[in-house]
């Protein structure tokens, strides 16, 4: 049994849905294609990047089993187009909570980004020498401070409701990648504690991602609609 399109076929179920429902009446969520879009690409290259030095380090691996063997430098072409599937149909589950739950559900972000970044930036600490650790806890802190606290994002309510949502399909998703293995990682550079099979610093992994999506997402929809008053 040829095994080698698993990876390519994951990345292409996790974004066939979110897209065919992007034309949804109520959401809309095609309109925001011209924001979502730069966003996905200014993300997915640090990530990107991330990802290329992680990988020539062995924070992490990948199992030629499970894909087609196709590379941009040292990346499989499907953990390349990973960063388009799952940031695509992590936002849109944000903007269908958006449409549908106008206000607020969870009434004190700033409290969770309190905690969370104290939590990350301790674990960062602690775990000095964990590469894949360091660096998650590390980026996460320091995102959720620059949006919480110096940009003031205003739709952080909204984010942390889609951000717990979310967590249900990328947990899916992560728990195939290391089930299988399709992805194997190095517990030499993580705290070694895992979720079922998921390395417990994806879920930082996963808020990091989605927040930067979201965040210049709407970041260019607010520069585009001042753009429009001062024209």
């Amino acid at each position: 049994m040829n095994l080698s399109y698993t990876y390519l076929l994951l990345d292409f179920i996790s974004i066939l849905f979110p897209v065919l429902l992007s034309f949804d009446k109520k959401v809309a969520f095609y309109k925001s294609w011209k924001y979502l879009f730069p966003s996905i690409l200014l993300t997915g290259i640090f990530f990107i990047i991330w990802d290329i030095i992680f990988t020539a380090n062995g924070v992490w691996g990948f199992n030629p089993k499970y894909i087609i063997g196709f590379y941009i430098f040292n990346l499989p072409i499907e953990e390349v187009l990973f960063f388009l599937c799952v940031p695509y149909s992590c936002v849109f589950i944000y903007a269908v909570l958006s449409s549908y739950f106008e206000r607020d559900i969870i009434k004190h972000p700033k409290i969770i980004s309190i905690i969370l970044s104290i939590l990350t930036f301790l674990l960062a600490i602690l775990y000095y020498d964990k590469l894949y650790t360091l660096v998650n806890a590390g980026v996460c802190s320091i995102l959720i401070v620059l949006t919480t606290f110096i940009y003031k994002f205003k739709y952080l309510g909204k984010f942390y409701l889609a951000y717990i949502v979310s967590l249900i399909p990328f947990l899916i998703c992560n728990g195939i990648l290391t089930a299988l293995p399709i992805v194997s990682y190095n517990d030499h550079e993580n705290m070694a504690f895992r979720i079922f099979t998921i390395p417990f610093e994806d879920l930082f992994y996963c808020l990091s991602l989605l927040l930067s999506n979201v965040f210049l997402m709407e970041y260019f929809k607010q520069y585009k609609t001042l753009k429009d008053v001062n024209s």
